[in-house]
């Protein structure tokens, strides 16, 4: 469900300025209303859409009040927002994780670097300390948040100490998942005009590395899910009739693999997860009565 449209940030490698304009907002009243049309339709889950989603705004009104409104209606079990800035998270949208249980604990938050000089010459508008401070506040209110972020590498000056600095921010963070791209110029943009073009070898070989570690990450997550009863959404069937399989989402977001379970479509119910890969988890229908007995022991 799209809220917001365009960016402010004039980040130095990017061109959405440009194209999409400066940020707008959706009128609150036809967010709500889009919102119940969905759900009367039969949608569990609503994710909250723009380039900067977070900095929404409608005459004084935060993406926590309209999180917080949309909770109120009869039917929707999950509210999910992307993408977002680290400049925009208001308090009240921190808060609001803590307390809104249809809020899901996954929240992607991109960086882009670890090194404050490529951060500024970036035109991130905030550093490696300050972003790593709001992580801080958002994990004191949800400690068992899933985090997501973006990186690039090879911007235009970028040394070899500066890129072991965003491996060093990703180590510290842990995440859940993360995308990483390599630098590539966009006319127009500041960035492109920048001396030092990193040669695109050892920007290559960064990427690698980074991608690498996410990578050891993203698996880490997932395999620490063994064990646990997570409630997933399923929306499709999977690729194996024979085993009446289904694929849903967790409230962390990753694909959950189940059998005999494509009669539940449209549904969220408990899953023992059994095992974690790269990409997504394993899972079996937990028997009923079973999720009670254990939230009982």
């Amino acid at each position: 469900l799209t809220v917001q449209e365009g960016c402010d940030k004039f980040c130095t490698y990017c061109v959405v300025p440009y194209t999409r304009g400066a940020e707008v907002s959706r009128p609150f009243a036809a967010i709500v209303d889009e919102a119940k049309a969905l759900v009367d339709a039969g949608a569990r889950e609503i994710t909250l859409l723009g380039q900067n989603v977070n900095a929404w705004d409608d005459d004084g009104r935060g993406l926590h009040d309209l999180i917080r409104v949309l909770d109120r209606i009869p039917g929707l079990a999950r509210i999910r927002y992307t993408t977002s800035h680290p400049n925009d998270m208001a308090q009240g949208l921190i808060d609001a994780h803590g307390d809104i249980e249809s809020l899901m604990p996954f929240l992607h938050l991109p960086v882009q670097a670890g090194s404050d000089r490529v951060l500024k010459a970036m035109n991130r508008s905030h550093d490696r300390d300050s972003y790593l401070r709001l992580l801080d506040r958002i994990r004191a209110v949800r400690p068992d948040i899933a985090l997501s972020g973006d990186f690039i590498v090879g911007f235009p000056g970028e040394t070899d100490r500066e890129f072991e600095e965003t491996l060093d921010l990703v180590r510290q963070v842990r995440y859940a998942s993360a995308f990483a791209f390599m630098y590539s110029p966009r006319p127009g943009t500041p960035a492109a005009g920048m001396g030092r073009q990193i040669e695109p070898e050892v920007a290559k070989e960064r990427l690698h590395r980074l991608i690498d570690l996410v990578t050891e990450q993203q698996t880490a997550f997932n395999q620490a899910q063994a064990g646990r009863t997570l409630n997933v959404l399923f929306d499709r069937k999977g690729r194996h009739p024979d085993r009446r399989q289904a694929i849903g989402r967790s409230p962390y977001l990753q694909s959950v693999h189940v059998d005999d379970a494509d009669h539940l479509i449209g549904q969220i119910v408990p899953v023992e997860i059994i095992s974690g890969q790269q990409n997504s988890l394993t899972g079996r229908l937990v028997a009923p009565g079973a999720a009670e007995k254990e939230k009982a022991a």
